[in-house]
């Protein structure tokens, strides 16, 4: 971990190598439906990793101009000129993502249920982290691996374990990816070695994860703590109760959690809170329902609990892969929840998903979306390739209530950005359908979403810093 300790302590500014400037296509979403696509687009990043202009139909004899017009010297200002097949697009933002179980992906997921699968395979796992070095090692690949797949925003989920929390907090700072960073609380239904040993020490553990986090980035330019009750059954109403006032007495902390993610679920947490009806009222009773929360899954909500999160503004974590993996094959209401404007995003949810990738997650959504239609006899539309993207981009970024600074390419917004690069003319090595003459820029996005990978994510930038190894 030197290279990291020297990051850390030779550079706290998490934007570096600015400005910067491309022309060619950019693509990104407006709105849900509205999927922008900009050609011969310039674009600038100024030195805090803003987008300074971003302007389409610009022919390359203009450019100096426009430079010189925000006081930049055109001859000697690097300008990336996008070839035919290359373009740039906001980063993914993952919206519910394991960090511990970064190297237990795909093990013992297949035909087990959600708590057997917890009790068999993740908490074992988990418990190493305990371990420091251990900590350092393994979240470092997870985050490194993160950013090579275009993750630029990242809600995770850490182990129960305090320190290795904080570790996962530096390590995402100085390798540049914005993230939400949350110390899993836990204090029963869990073995004796995997979880906190008392309602204090959950509670003391999580204030210090807190004053760490804003320690290192006061101004949250790139992290933010997060609270993280891991489910109610996992937590005793004082421990809830704990974490209610917490975020009471920060009322800017988001907060997440696992909601309503399957029968078995959601049928021991009414054995061990019969006083509630709902997760909703369980949840809204204790003080952790509000418009900065990030319920992970949400599949079998009842009117009342959508009209709830409707009402309070909840954002959802959608996770399809981790969602038709298990024994139950579940399928989330997604529609639903869009007809209603209430926010929602997706998420990996590895490893209980068990690929880490955003396309992979896109493209499950889209087949799920087409399982939801069949139930609802076509009165649920499947997602289109334009609301594909928005979820793992603006739409997320509204679940992490990051919208106002990422997940499009407004003026103004920081410049979390993918360079992408397309198989053109079978030039470029991977599995990508290659683009031939005939391909439209759309044709060309398409084939990206739906068959490229890591290897077509050249450049990833997060506040206008680059950050893929």
């Amino acid at each position: 971990m030197e290279d990291l300790n020297n990051n850390l302590n030779s550079d706290s500014s998490p934007a570096a190598g600015l400005p910067l400037a491309f022309h060619g296509t950019v693509i990104h979403s407006r709105s849900l439906t509205e999927l922008e696509v900009l050609e011969n687009c310039f674009i600038v990043v100024d030195k805090a990793g803003k987008i300074q202009t971003l302007q389409a139909n610009v022919q390359p004899e203009q450019i100096n101009t426009i430079l010189s017009d925000h006081g930049y010297a055109p001859d000697v200002f690097p300008i990336k000129r996008l070839q035919r097949g290359q373009f740039l697009c906001p980063g993914f933002i993952d919206t519910h993502n394991h960090a511990p179980q970064w190297a237990q992906r795909g093990l013992g997921i297949r035909g087990e249920s959600l708590l057997d699968w917890l009790n068999k395979v993740t908490f074992a796992h988990e418990s190493k982290f305990q371990d420091p070095e251990y900590a350092k090692q393994m979240y470092s690949s997870c985050v490194t691996g993160f950013l090579q797949q275009g993750i630029t925003t990242a809600s995770y989920y850490g182990s129960h374990h305090g320190p290795a929390t904080q570790i996962l907090a530096d390590i995402c700072f100085a390798k540049g990816q914005r993230a939400l960073i949350g110390k899993c609380n836990m204090n029963r239904n869990a073995p004796d070695w995997y979880r906190d040993s008392t309602v204090e020490d959950s509670l003391l553990e999580t204030h210090a994860l807190i004053k760490h986090i804003t320690t290192l980035d006061p101004e949250s330019h790139l992290i933010k703590p997060i609270l993280t009750p891991r489910f109610a059954i996992s937590c005793t109403p004082d421990l809830l109760q704990g974490l209610g006032d917490i975020a009471k007495e920060h009322p800017t902390l988001p907060i997440q959690t696992h909601f309503n993610e399957a029968t078995q679920e959601i049928q021991y947490t009414q054995q061990l809170f019969p006083q509630f009806r709902t997760e909703a009222d369980l949840y809204r009773k204790y003080g952790l329902l509000n418009e900065r929360s990030i319920l992970a899954h949400c599949i079998f909500l009842e009117e009342e609990e959508i009209k709830t999160l409707q009402e309070l503004d909840c954002g959802v974590a959608h996770c399809p892969i981790s969602n038709t993996t298990m024994q139950e094959f579940m399928v989330a209401p997604i529609r639903e929840y869009l007809r209603r404007d209430i926010k929602v995003g997706l998420g990996t949810d590895s490893g209980g998903g068990y690929s880490s990738s955003m396309l992979d997650a896109m493209k499950q959504a889209f087949i799920v979306s087409n399982a939801r239609t069949m139930l609802t006899k076509g009165a649920d539309e499947p997602l289109s390739l334009a609301e594909g993207f928005y979820l793992a981009t603006l739409g997320g970024a509204r679940v992490c209530g990051l919208e106002a600074r990422v997940g499009n390419f407004v003026v103004g917004k920081e410049f979390d950005a993918l360079e992408i690069h397309s198989g053109e003319l079978l030039d470029m090595p991977g599995v990508m359908s290659p683009v031939e003459e005939e391909d439209s820029i759309l044709a060309v996005f398409e084939k990206f979403l739906m068959t490229g990978d890591d290897r077509n994510i050249v450049k990833v930038f997060v506040r206008g810093r680059s950050v893929k190894v």
